[in-house]
């Protein structure tokens, strides 16, 4: 497991084996690699997006997000934007 600092927000990173498992937690939400679950965190009433195809943290901030969940879109995240710029709406 590694733990990373990115920007002000907290990177984690789990070897899954065949995969890694990516989250970024800053203050007002998460994004997460497609390996987690968007339904839940819609439940949830999370502020919570995704991007696929990333291996490491800079590739979550390069990726585009392809699923946010309403809380998120409240808050002005949208599909296609960046993880680079959902990251500085989510720590605002």
């Amino acid at each position: 497991m590694e733990i990373s600092k990115i920007e002000k927000s907290i990177g984690i990173k789990i070897d899954m084996g065949n995969a890694n498992l990516l989250l970024i937690k800053a203050d007002k939400g998460v994004i997460m690699c497609g390996y987690l679950d968007i339904e839940t965190a819609e439940k949830l009433n999370d502020a919570a997006c995704i991007v696929k195809g990333v291996k490491n943290f800079e590739d979550m901030l390069n990726a585009r997000i392809v699923k946010v969940t309403t809380k998120a879109r409240e808050l002005g995240i949208k599909e296609g934007m960046s993880g680079k710029d959902a990251l500085k709406i989510l720590e605002k």
